[in-house]
């Protein structure tokens, strides 16, 4: 009997102490920082578990009830290197963290536009690795199409040409874009045509969507939501990589990318091709897309600067105008497509948009000291094209020309082609000074650009000319738009996991408007227009 007590209180001591081992709950803490500074706002996730800690005022951060065992760290912070660190947990574990700047150019530059985990926008960045395994040769709307809140369409049905994005039920007009922090959104329609950027997500190192009002940032009002792309980071080695891809209806993409690698640890050199085509699931909508990407980097250490220039030619048959609801459940007309039908029997098979935009970007960054950083940006965007539309019955009237007369009869109207052409230049320069002490960051910025643009209309042929020639130029116009703003954000820890955030903009913009409208009367409108966003 003794010896059956001294074995039950053996057994009960044994499960005991296994009992508190397997269930004792213990914490990790510590401090994160940078070039010896404190660093608030990182992320630390666990990665078996998926648990997240946000570094506080002095860069601490904390997990509890943690089990014993081994683990391993992610830090994530904006501008720096991902970090991961093993960890074997037998009780309360103090682990201080150190992470490196990111040898690159680009996230500086969108540093003083993008929200961050302390800052009180809704948001989701999406990164490479997504974007590659989604890339099919459609447009950036589609690579998006997962996100919350995020609604996409397609012209033609691919994926390809003219899509469009509405993110919250908000149309492209009230969502700002950017590329590197440089505006993306036409200065006149305030859209986004991402069919003259074909393949860019190829170019694309990450995105970030800011649903409803977003950050202060350049170009049109981010009322709905901002879009931010950030081009390439640095390849420390070299790189090249060819790739093509088929699919229904004659689609196929073709991209070549190459690099040189980070040479004498301060240049580096990368560049894309790309050609996308597609038949289209509309009738018609056939699409040729043509692409390019190349930079160019200098590294140094506490200035870089990048030189970018990309460009997209794209010739898309027309088929913006739908499908009438009726024909939707007709398996024969669900596809059909209206553009070119005015031409008699067959619809024309030159009703297509024509265009070319070309890009040219200079980025800078400088780092002044642990805590002060200035970037900016010089830009120029080239765009030339135009549409082409058969037209049916068309009043001389309408476009400057004289009724043919004859003895008995008079003719007031032509079947024709015209075009329809848009030429334009956008250029100017953002900036940003940026300084992130331990408890708050603070950015001071803003930008200066200009749009010019010209829009005429020609027509290059028709049944009965009238007085015309080939060529004849019914409407002609030019516009200019300035836009000049500034902006001053602050995002500060208060105490403890309670945050400050104030972001205020002011913003002027200039347009004139002078030219012949399509009726060939004179036009000219001339507005001054301000705007305060707190």
């Amino acid at each position: 009997m003794k010896n059956l007590s001294k074995n039950i209180f053996f057994i009960f001591a044994i499960t005991l102490f296994f009992s508190s081992t397997i269930f004792s709950q213990y914490k990790i803490h510590g401090v994160v920082t940078a070039d010896g500074e404190s660093l608030i706002g990182a992320t630390i996730i666990i990665l078996e578990n998926k648990k997240q800690a946000v570094t506080q005022m002095n860069g601490d951060y904390l997990f509890e009830n943690i089990a014993s065992g081994n683990y391993n760290l992610e830090v994530n912070y904006l501008g720096y290197e991902n970090y991961q660190v093993a960890i074997n947990v037998q009780g309360d574990t103090p682990l201080d963290i150190e992470i490196a700047r990111q040898v690159q150019v680009g996230e500086l530059i969108v540093l003083a536009t993008r929200a961050r985990e302390t800052t009180p926008m809704t948001y989701t960045n999406i990164k490479k690795e997504v974007l590659e395994k989604n890339n099919l040769g459609q447009d950036v709307p589609f690579l998006l199409k997962w996100s919350p809140s995020v609604v996409v369409t397609s012209d033609g049905g691919t994926g390809m040409g003219y899509t469009g994005i509405r993110v919250r039920g908000t149309d492209p007009t009230r969502i700002n874009v950017t590329l590197n922090g440089i505006p993306l959104n036409d200065s006149e329609s305030q859209g986004v045509y991402w069919v003259d950027l074909p393949d860019f997500s190829s170019s694309t190192e990450d995105i970030q969507i800011q649903r409803g009002v977003g950050t202060s940032t350049n170009g049109a009002g981010a009322f709905g939501a901002s879009i931010n792309l950030n081009t390439s980071k640095v390849h420390k080695k070299p790189y090249g990589k060819l790739s093509a891809s088929l699919g229904s209806f004659n689609t196929s993409k073709k991209n070549i990318q190459f690099g040189s690698g980070l040479l004498n640890g301060k240049f580096t050199f990368d560049g894309r091709l790309s050609q996308l085509q597609s038949d289209g699931y509309i009738d018609r909508a056939s699409v040729d897309l043509n692409s390019y990407f190349l930079s160019a980097a200098y590294i140094g250490d506490k200035t870089s600067v990048r030189l970018n220039t990309f460009s997209g030619h794209e010739i898309t048959y027309q088929s913006w105008y739908g499908v009438p609801a009726q024909y939707v459940d007709n398996q024969e007309l669900r596809t059909y497509n209206a553009a070119g039908t005015e031409q008699p029997d067959t619809p024309y098979d030159n009703q297509v948009d024509d265009y070319t935009q070309t890009h040219y970007q200079a980025l800078v960054s400088h780092q002044l000291n642990g805590e002060w950083n200035f970037n900016g940006a010089l830009h120029y965007t080239k765009g030339a094209g135009f549409y082409e539309q058969y037209k049916a019955d068309e009043d001389f009237a309408d476009y400057g020309l004289s009724n043919i007369t004859f003895t008995n009869d008079t003719l007031t109207s032509t079947d024709l082609i015209r075009q329809k052409w848009l030429d334009n230049d956008f250029y100017g320069w953002t900036y940003a000074l940026n300084y992130s002490p331990s408890r708050f960051d603070l950015t001071f910025g803003g930008a200066w650009n200009i749009y010019k643009g010209q829009h005429f209309g020609e027509i290059i042929w028709a049944k009965y000319a009238s007085n015309g020639a080939k060529g004849h130029r019914y409407y002609d116009n030019d516009a200019t738009k300035k836009d000049f703003n500034i902006f001053g954000k602050i995002d500060a820890q208060l105490v403890g996991k309670l945050f400050g955030y104030l972001d205020l903009q002011y913003r002027k913009v200039d347009y004139e408007f002078l030219g012949l409208d399509k009726s060939g009367k004179q036009l000219q409108e001339s507005e001054s227009l301000h705007f305060f966003n707190p």
